[in-house]
């Protein structure tokens, strides 16, 4: 009996691969996507997400056609953040290692490729509780070049993505777990994947590779990310283990990008079910950490927390905390800092907070040595330039002068009562991949492509490294699956 036969066959439904067969689709392709999530599991690492997504605009009259209606437009001021701004902002983060070509691609099509999105049906909004503060006047100030997001988060964005199928035609086949490339020759031809029915065999013109990338794989992170990596909490889906990463590579793909970073972050530390919990998805973060200051177990602080706005550090703080004495850190604030945490991470169910009356009380209740924990305290707020004004809507210069520096947003932990939020180091996903060019062929060693194959999504290495810029991984899967799908 002949096996199953499609044209496009995408292996992965998230916002890259549903992106690639929407482009797909539009061509007059027949698409199936094989998603390894079951219906109540599905939606890889875009379901976990806030739904940020970083693009270049004009300012907010640039927006308001993607935007869904909101009262407050009429009292927010959206900075512009052009192309140029958006490339310097990828080539700083990355140390100068994002792929110059993919970069290039990524911010002047990253716009268009929202558009395109929203006419289809996905809904768009101005992210007010994460990138945007209340000013005196009762004006909106949005900050960090990350502006627009989904409606709902990323639950919002997986709903709307499957909306889009339905209506295209497309085929989602859920429980689904690909095992092997099928090919013929040097071409790629299919695939093989098992479900509650058995095992399947199903052929095609393409396999578009948008399974996510290994961080859900222990083994692997140990080897390629380093010792102690196996400790990180998986914060998004625990269906991204590199399996089709490994499949493609033996047959001689060629790794792309930098596969010894990951995108990681401050996660609640002690919190139950802090793994892969899709009631709290990103909720479990904590990116409130420019205001206040990151003590370790031994007291003492270790990082600058206002060296960048949160959207340019926050992806790769999660590695500073891993390589701390025993992987945790406390974020510290105080009474007249503690209204300015986000609310939707710092009041959530369950939360890791600690309090005291007293920095003593509040070291001893952490079990830190109180006298070292009071010190550090003491020596940061003495330290302090106040001589200019706390202002989070800029990078505002107001500096403490110690070991390390804080070079922005300095404000003294002395009102109580006194709050602390143990921290540990949650990994999003890893940076190294597949090597595509521009269209997300997959190419050998030797620059060839291995015909019938594409790879988008976090399976494709080579634009970040290191650290990236908040919102651009959901921008790249929508620009790059776009492209797969364009050719696919």
């Amino acid at each position: 009996m002949p096996a199953a036969r499609t044209d496009v066959i995408v292996v992965g439904g998230g916002n890259a691969g549903f992106s690639a067969a929407h482009a797909a689709t539009e061509r007059g392709r027949r698409v199936v996507i094989l998603e390894r999530g079951r219906l109540d599991d599905a939606g890889g690492n875009s379901f976990f997400t806030a739904g940020a997504t970083r693009i270049a605009h004009g300012g907010l009259d640039d927006l308001l056609d993607i935007l869904e209606p909101d009262d407050r437009h009429a009292r927010t001021v959206v900075p512009p953040y052009d192309a140029a701004e958006y490339r310097a902002d990828l080539d700083r983060v990355t140390a100068g290692r994002t792929d110059p070509v993919m970069a290039d691609t990524l911010v002047t099509e990253a716009a268009s490729g929202v558009r395109w999105l929203h006419g289809l049906g996905l809904r768009y909004r101005l992210m007010y509780e994460r990138q945007a503060y209340t000013r005196p006047d009762g004006t909106y100030l949005f900050w960090g070049g990350l502006h627009v997001g989904n409606v709902d988060g990323g639950e919002g964005l997986m709903s709307d993505h499957t909306a889009v199928a339905g209506r295209l035609g497309e085929e989602v086949r859920y429980g689904a777990t690909v095992t092997r490339l099928l090919t013929d020759g040097d071409r790629v031809i299919g695939v093989a994947y098992a479900d509650d029915e058995g095992e399947h065999e199903l052929h095609g013109d393409s396999v578009v590779i948008a399974s996510g990338g290994f961080e859900a794989n222990a083994e692997m992170r140990e080897r390629h990310l380093g010792s102690g990596w196996a400790n990180a909490k998986v914060r998004g889906t625990r269906h991204n283990d590199g399996v089709m990463i490994l499949a493609a590579l033996r047959l001689g793909a060629a790794r792309g990008g930098d596969w010894s970073t990951a995108h990681s972050v401050q996660w609640d530390a002690f919190t139950r079910c802090n793994e892969s919990n899709r009631a709290l998805t990103n909720r479990l973060t904590r990116q409130s950490y420019p205001l206040g200051i990151i003590v370790n177990r031994n007291a003492e602080r270790f990082l600058d927390e206002g060296a960048d706005f949160r959207n340019y550090t926050y992806a790769k703080y999660g590695a500073e905390i891993l390589a701390q004495p025993d992987s945790v850190a406390y974020q510290v604030f105080d009474a007249s800092l503690r209204p300015s945490l986000r609310v939707e991470e710092y009041e959530m169910p369950g939360i890791s907070e600690v309090t005291a009356d007293s920095v003593p009380e509040l070291g001893r209740r952490l079990g830190l040595d109180p006298e070292c924990f009071t010190d550090t305290v003491t020596t940061f707020n003495d330290s302090i330039d106040r001589s200019r004004t706390f202002d989070p809507t800029i990078k505002d210069g107001r500096r403490a002068d110690v070991d390390p520096p804080k070079s922005n947003w300095a404000a003294p932990i002395e009102t109580p009562p006194f709050y602390a939020y143990p921290v540990t180091c949650g990994i999003t996903f890893t940076f190294g991949g597949l090597k595509g060019d521009i269209d997300g062929r997959v190419l050998r060693e030797n620059g060839t492509p291995i015909e019938g194959l594409l790879v988008c999504g976090e399976a494709r290495g080579g634009l970040f490294s290191g650290n990236y810029p908040g919102g651009s991984g959901l921008a790249a899967g929508i620009v790059f699956g776009r492209r797969a799908g364009s050719v696919a």
